[in-house]
C-alpha cells in the first residue's frame, strides 16, 4: 500500500484536519453572492501551518461549484500571468473577443453607478483587469465566477499589490462575482496594511483566517482515520503519541505519519516504529523548514532566537537582552522584527515563545555558527 501521508509543501494531505470552518464559510459566501464577506481573504500563518494546502482546497471549493479557478505566486509579472490564464480561459468557453476599439459600459450597484472603459486594440492601454472582466462576463450567464487565490505575497512589491487591490475592488464594485485569496506570512500581512493608501484600506476589510496549530485530539483522530483506511493498523495510544509528537503543527502531520508509516514497513505499527519515525520527521522539519526559515533572518535575528533557546520554556526579554549584551530597546527591535515575521510569538507580558516546534532544539544543535555579533546597524 503507498505511504498516505504527503510531507511535501502545498501538497494535499489525506485528510484536511481542523480547517473545515474556514471551508465552509467560503462555500456560504459563494451560495450568498457578490460581496459576501469571505469573498476576500488575507490568510496569515507561520510556516508550515498549510497557507498553500488551504489556498488549493478553497480553490477546490470554487471549482466544485462551477468556478474558474486562477492560482498564482507573487512575484514579477504575476499580473501579466493571471490576465493570460483569464485570456485563455475565456477562449476555452468560446467567448468571441470584443470589435476593436474601446468599449464603454455603465451599471448601476448598491454604492452607485460605475463603468469601465476596456481597449482592444492597442495593448497599451488595456490593463490586465480587462481580461479577467472578459472572463467574468462570459461566466456571468452561467451564474458562476473567478477565484483568484495568490501565495506568498510578502514576495509580492507594493506597487502590484496596490493595483491587484485596487482593480479587485472595482470588480466587486460592479457586484461581479470574483474572489480573492491571499497568504503570506503575518510580517508581510501587517506591513501591507499598515499603508493609508485607498488599495490598502479596502484590503483591511477583508476576511483574516490566522492559520495555527490543530487540536492533538483531532490529530490523533486523523492518524486513526489514515492509517486504518490504508489496510494498517495503529493503537490508540500510539496514535496519540504520534500526535503529540507534531504539536499540532500540520506539516509535522505529514511528517510523522510519513516517516511512522516508512518504519513499519507492513504489518501493525509498533512503539518502536512510533519513536524512530517521530525522531525522522523532527529532523527533517529542521531540514525542510527550521532552516530555509532562519536563512531568511538577519544574523542578529538568529542570535536573539538561539538566546531564546536556552531557556526550556517561554523567554524573558530581559534575559535575551542581557544575554546579547544589549538594552532592553535594541532587544525589543528585534523581538518586533521576529513576531512579524512568524518566528516567536507573545507569551505573557514580557515573555516570548517559539511559533514553531522544535525550532528551540534545532537552535541548540546549530548555535555555533547561527550566532553572530554583527549589529545589522541599529544604533539604539
Amino acid at each position: 500500500m503507498p505511504n498516505p501521508f504527503k510531507p511535501t509543501a502545498g501538497a494535499a494531505p489525506p485528510l484536511l484536519v481542523g480547517r473545515q470552518p474556514i471551508l465552509d464559510a467560503f462555500q456560504e459566501s459563494i451560495d450568498d453572492g457578490p460581496g459576501s464577506p469571505y469573498l476576500l481573504q488575507l490568510m496569515t500563518g507561520a510556516r508550515g501551518v498549510g497557507k498553500t494546502v488551504m489556498l488549493n482546497e478553497l480553490g477546490e471549493v470554487a471549482l466544485r461549484n462551477g468556478w474558474v479557478v486562477i492560482h498564482a505566486t507573487a512575484g514579477p509579472g504575476m499580473l501579466e500571468r493571471i490576465a493570460r490564464r483569464a485570456k485563455r480561459y475565456r477562449q476555452e468557453l468560446g467567448t468571441p473577443d470584443h470589435a476593436p476599439g474601446a468599449t464603454s459600459w455603465k451599471i448601476t450597484t448598491p454604492v452607485g453607478e460605475v463603468g469601465r472603459e476596456t481597449y482592444d486594440s492597442d495593448p497599451e492601454l488595456r490593463v490586465w483587469a480587462d481580461d479577467l472582466a472578459d472572463l467574468l462576463d462570459a461566466l456571468q450567464e452561467h451564474g458562476t465566477g473567478v477565484c483568484v487565490t495568490v501565495d506568498e505575497i510578502h514576495s509580492l512589491d507594493l506597487d502590484q499589490m496596490q493595483v491587484l487591490a485596487g482593480d479587485i475592488q472595482m470588480l466587486i464594485r460592479e457586484g461581479r462575482r470574483i474572489a480573492l485569496i491571499m497568504a503570506g506570512l503575518p510580517r508581510a500581512v501587517e506591513e501591507l496594511l499598515a499603508g493609508d493608501s485607498r488599495p490598502t484600506t479596502f484590503l483591511r476589510r477583508a476576511e483574516r483566517p490566522l492559520l495555527g496549530a490543530v487540536p492533538v485530539t483531532e490529530v490523533a483522530d486523523s492518524f486513526l482515520e489514515i492509517i486504518a483506511g490504508a489496510s494498517r493498523s495503529i493503537s490508540d495510544d500510539l496514535a496519540t503519541a504520534c500526535a503529540q509528537a507534531t504539536q499540532g503543527y500540520p506539516f509535522m502531520i505529514q511528517l510523522v505519519g510519513y516517516h511512522v508509516w516508512r518504519q513499519a514497513g507492513v504489518g501493525p505499527i509498533t512503539a518502536d516504529h512510533v519513536t524512530t519515525g517521530v525522531a525522522s520527521a523532527q529532523a527533517r522539519l529542521g531540514a525542510l523548514v527550521h532552516e530555509p526559515a532562519l536563512a531568511d533572518l538577519s544574523a542578529v535575528d538568529r542570535t536573539f532566537l538561539v538566546m531564546m533557546a536556552r531557556d526550556d520554556g517561554p523567554s524573558r526579554m530581559g534575559d535575551i537582552a542581557a544575554r546579547m549584551n544589549k538594552d532592553s530597546r535594541y532587544a525589543s527591535v528585534y523581538r518586533d522584527r521576529l513576531l512579524k515575521a512568524g518566528m516567536i510569538r507573545t507569551a505573557g507580558y514580557g515573555l516570548v515563545d517559539f511559533e514553531a516546534p522544535y525550532l528551540r532544539e534545532y537552535l541548540r544543535e546549530h548555535a555555533a555558527h547561527l550566532v553572530s555579533g554583527q549589529d545589522d546597524g541599529y544604533q539604539g
